[in-house]
């Protein structure tokens, strides 16, 4: 499905060679700065400046016209005045580029009128040479693989998640949360306007490419519904897609206009589309890079029925009941344990201080040592009744009571469990003052693709969203139990 995407926009992702339109020896420049962030990033082919002033920039030399440039050019990067912007098409298409991106803004986000007979004029140019654009108003792409970073941004190491948004400063929260939280790009895309390439391109590409497992998108409006409707029906059918869609709101919406010129239809039309189309929806940035988290980092699903372990030092029972709470208003099942399950754990904890049917308390294991908490924790992952286990601890008490040495030993136990069985091994670290241990536990687990939260509401949350492209998706794992998502690579593997 969209296999002709993947050679249409090859150049884009993985162009041989670019230049930067709008270079020069002021290192405070945008063009400028493009250049150092493509050199620095390693991009392995040419990276030709071209500016009015001659010089030099990373010891690269400035060319003054496009058309000087000796070898070919697959790709630019454009941050010159939007009055220039014609005249450059015209080089373009001489020069026989593949695709132009435009960090220039200034269009039809700004100046309704003028912006779009600009935005017009710049199309039929780039029609007439054979050229495709990305924008205008937009930070173009990003692809750890090809070595291209965004402006100025880190390079992640190269994985299965694909994203599209709208939004140039979306785009870019997107790829360090991704890089923060050890869930990997394949590549992304900033379009901004999308005069030319827009969201359903890149979506149909993303969904060819066979490194790109799930996709998320920012997505502020359109200027073909059916298109995107249509692409987001077929897209979904063959790979998890998440949208986040802005400009929901009336606030909103005019935001969105000034921001990428884009009209936007109610929150109730995009949520209705969305859910017929089998996409899944989410309300939030953290939303977004929650759900994409959990696609990414666990592979079999069996169902939402939720194993709730509190109790880690974390508050006791109120923290547990509190978690019950988040789950089953965030979408989940938490079903009471098995009458063998309780009597097993009544045996290992004892009643007294104890909630031994879902949610499980284990606090009354410090008394009894790590053994009987490993034990308590195998004893619900087991029950037939479990689909999911989500465990939360509390670092600032934890480090107290067994050290650093006891918290490794606790958290290598998770780490083993979530290896040596289907059902996914979910762990939530709140926030407190022992943020620099939560941080380097959080990383140790997430290499080992256990997802970590740092609320039990974003956990449920996100857990409920990958259930539901489960569910709409069972029928084609021939009924089973478990379902196995369609995912090539996990993070840490």
């Amino acid at each position: 499905m969209f296999e002709e995407k993947l050679d249409e926009l090859e150049p884009i992702f993985y162009p041989k060679s670019i230049a930067v339109v709008g270079a020069s020896a002021d290192s405070i420049k945008a063009g400028s700065l493009w250049v150092h962030t493509l050199v620095s990033a390693g991009f392995p082919g040419p990276v030709y400046p071209v500016g009015l002033r001659s010089g030099r920039i990373r010891e690269l030399e400035i060319f003054p016209n496009l058309r000087l440039i000796p070898g070919e050019v697959d790709y630019v990067v454009v941050a010159i005045p939007r009055q220039s912007v014609l005249e450059l098409l015209d080089d373009c298409a001489a020069k026989n580029v593949k695709a132009v991106q435009f960090f220039t803004a200034g269009f039809s986000e700004m100046d309704a009128q003028q912006g779009y007979k600009l935005e017009e004029q710049m199309l039929e140019k780039a029609r007439q040479g054979g050229v495709r654009i990305i924008g205008p108003n937009c930070i173009g792409v990003y692809c750890p693989e090809r070595r291209i970073p965004f402006l100025m941004g880190r390079l992640g190491e190269s994985g299965s998640v694909g994203f599209v948004s709208q939004s140039g400063g979306v785009a870019g929260k997107l790829a360090t949360t991704g890089i923060a939280r050890r869930f990997n790009y394949s590549k992304g895309i900033s379009f901004g306007n999308g005069i030319d390439l827009d969201a359903s391109d890149f979506l149909q590409y993303l969904a060819a490419d066979p490194k790109t497992d799930v996709i998320g998108a920012y997505l502020e409006g359109t200027r073909d519904g059916v298109r995107l409707f249509n692409t987001i029906k077929e897209v979904a059918r063959v790979k998890p897609l998440v949208v986040w869609k802005g400009g929901r709101t009336e606030a909103g919406a005019q935001a969105a206009m000034s921001h990428t010129g884009s009209l936007a239809s109610s929150g109730a039309i995009w949520s209705a589309m969305l859910r017929q189309a089998g996409a899944i929806e989410v309300h939030s940035l953290e939303e977004l890079t929650d759900t994409l988290l959990v696609f990414q980092q666990v592979r079999h699903w069996q169902g939402a029925n939720a194993a709730i372990i509190g109790g880690l030092a974390d508050g006791g029972g109120g923290i547990s009941v509190s978690a019950g709470d988040a789950c089953t208003e965030n979408g989940l099942n938490v079903p009471s344990l098995s009458s063998e399950t309780r009597r097993e754990l009544r045996k290992l904890l004892g009643e007294v201080g104890s909630i031994l049917r879902n949610p499980v308390d284990v606090s009354q294991s410090q008394f009894r040592g790590l053994p009987t908490l490993f034990q308590a924790i195998d004893l619900v992952t087991r029950d037939a009744a479990i689909d999911v286990v989500l465990i939360q601890e509390d670092i600032d008490i934890l480090l107290p009571i067994y050290s650093q040495k006891g918290l490794d030993e606790i958290n290598g136990f998770f780490i083993q469990l979530g290896n040596r069985q289907n059902k996914p091994i979910i762990v939530v670290l709140p926030p407190g003052s022992a943020e620099p241990e939560r941080l380097q536990l959080e990383q140790k687990l997430l290499a080992a693709s256990i997802p970590v939260f740092c609320s039990m509401e974003r956990a449920a949350k996100a857990v409920f969203n990958a259930d539901m492209y489960l569910c709409r998706h069972r029928n084609k794992a021939s009924h089973a139990k478990s379902f196995e998502l369609p995912l090539q690579g996990r993070s840490g593997s």
